[in-house]
């Protein structure tokens, strides 16, 4: 079954950073896809603006090797390729200064969507938003994108949205998070609110705990200088993390609209306890025989950055009190997977008797790899002998049970930007939610830092410090096995 794919308006799209390596590849192979997906007006237009001096034709080229080498296997040499081409500029532009301005500013026709990515660092997000403005690239109608992070701290991210408040309106800018463009993640919400069977259980009633799990099997190399003034908190919990638990635990919107969902979201942040010291492990990966340590990619070769977090944390409302979320995330782990699990609390009472074991419902949502859902339910084993109880998983991979290739559905980033152009915020972070994530998030840093506090160790390829075991067998769980 192949997806119905809507055209968007036609649009001009512009890419501060296209040289970069996001731009390559992310950004501009999604855009390839959607083009070949027939989701993109023959009018629309692409222009990559960035410092490096070239012309149209060296940047077609530059698109062109990017999609090749990212573009995810979709054909490329049946004269696809040219044709997208076709739709592709490029202008050189000093983002702190006055050159190629005016050019760009050329390039941009009238009456159309009109939309500005900045694949860039925050620190040029002001000089930016400045400069669309008073070189009249950009009026009330234009659209911005901007990539994370979000600010370092509360501050850094009150600074960073008042910034953007000085040219631009709430409702004109698109904080991109790509978790939430993710297909299983968009399933959560239909599942949660578009089934009678589940939104009924979905409460502290009848919730035991909730899991969530981003493990990585990467490092940080390539990525040491950003990642060592970030650590797996600020990189990973506050945004991405923290998006999911919103999701997972929100209340049902009035509506399926940008801000009745946003509201939700924003009231599950704000319901969040302070979480107690005990109830975090940080840890940092260390060497093995075959591979480096973190500190090996990091230019403090003391570095007390975590690679990984797990904590424990509580909801302070009716829907959620009592029941414990649990959060882990980290480098270097033994598979990548990212998984949501809810898992319901025993049956009050087993008329099976004591050798019937202890069996549990686990709702599981995989957003990577392999995107699906699982729901484990008890059966009887077959075979005579009595009653022998054992868990089945009802397994369902999105690819295989709605008969698309793994290709049809599109990347994050794909989706994300079509929904610039639709002008549909709904999976984009408001800046309120981002100022409230970093007010939960800086108490728990504040916290390490004022301790003294140094990341347990662990080995490479493993599931994470012990002690992050621990914060689930001391109230008589365990983590699910991280697998791919």
């Amino acid at each position: 079954m192949v997806s119905r794919v809507i055209p968007v308006d036609p649009f001009d799209l512009v890419i501060f950073g296209a040289t970069g390596d996001l731009a390559r590849r992310k950004i501009l192979p999604g855009l390839f896809r959607r083009f070949c997906s027939g989701q993109m007006p023959e009018e629309a237009r692409i222009i990559g603006a960035a410092r490096s001096e070239m012309d149209d034709d060296a940047f077609r080229q530059m698109v062109a090797d990017a999609v090749r080498e990212f573009g995810g296997g979709q054909a490329c040499e049946d004269g696809t390729l040219d044709s997208f081409l076709q739709h592709v500029g490029y202008e050189h532009v000093d983002a702190m200064g006055d050159d190629g301005w005016k050019g760009l500013r050329a390039r941009l026709r009238p009456g159309l969507v009109r939309a500005f990515y900045f694949s860039v660092a925050p620190s040029l997000f002001g000089a930016l938003a400045e400069r669309l403005r008073s070189f009249k690239l950009a009026d009330d109608d234009s659209r911005v994108v901007v990539e994370k992070p979000f600010g370092h701290d509360l501050a850094s991210a009150k600074a960073l949205n008042a910034t953007l408040a000085q040219h631009f309106h709430e409702t004109q800018i698109y904080r991109i998070d790509h978790y939430l463009g993710k297909e299983t993640v968009q399933n959560l919400m239909a599942v949660r609110f578009g089934n009678m069977l589940f939104e009924p259980l979905w409460n502290a009633q009848y919730v035991d705990h909730i899991q969530i799990t981003v493990a990585e099997t990467v490092d940080v190399s390539g990525r040491g200088s950003y990642y060592d003034k970030s650590g797996a908190m600020r990189d990973m919990v506050q945004n991405h993390l923290m998006q999911l638990l919103c999701l997972i635990a929100m209340e049902p919107p009035a509506r399926f609209e940008p801000d009745s969902v946003r509201d939700e979201k924003l009231k599950v942040i704000r319901a969040l306890d302070p979480v107690d010291y005990h109830h975090i492990v940080r840890g940092q990966y260390g060497a093995d025989a075959s591979q480096p340590g973190y500190r090996v990619h990091v230019e403090d070769e003391r570095s007390t950055t975590e690679s990984f977090v797990a904590l424990k944390c509580h909801i302070s409302n009716w829907r959620w009190a009592g029941t414990p979320f649990y959060l882990r995330t980290g480098k270097k782990l033994k598979a990548r997977a990212s998984e949501i699990a809810v898992v319901f609390k025993d049956a009050p009472h087993s008329i099976f008797g004591p050798d019937a074991g202890t069996h549990r419902n686990v709702l599981a949502i995989r957003l990577q790899p392999n995107e699906g859902m699982t729901l484990d339910v008890t059966i009887k084993e077959p075979g005579p002998g009595g009653m022998r109880l054992k868990d089945v998983a009802l397994d369902m991979s999105f690819a295989e049970a709605l008969g698309a290739d793994a290709e049809d559905v599109p990347d994050a980033y794909e989706r994300l930007i079509m929904d610039v152009i639709r002008g549909n915020q709904t999976l984009f972070m408001r800046g309120d939610e981002v100022e409230a994530a970093w007010n939960w998030t800086d108490p728990i840093i504040a916290g390490w830092n004022r301790r003294g506090e140094v990341p347990k160790p662990y080995e490479p390829g493993s599931s994470g410090p012990e002690d992050a075991l621990m914060l689930m067998h001391r109230d008589g769980r365990r983590w699910r096995d991280i697998r791919a």
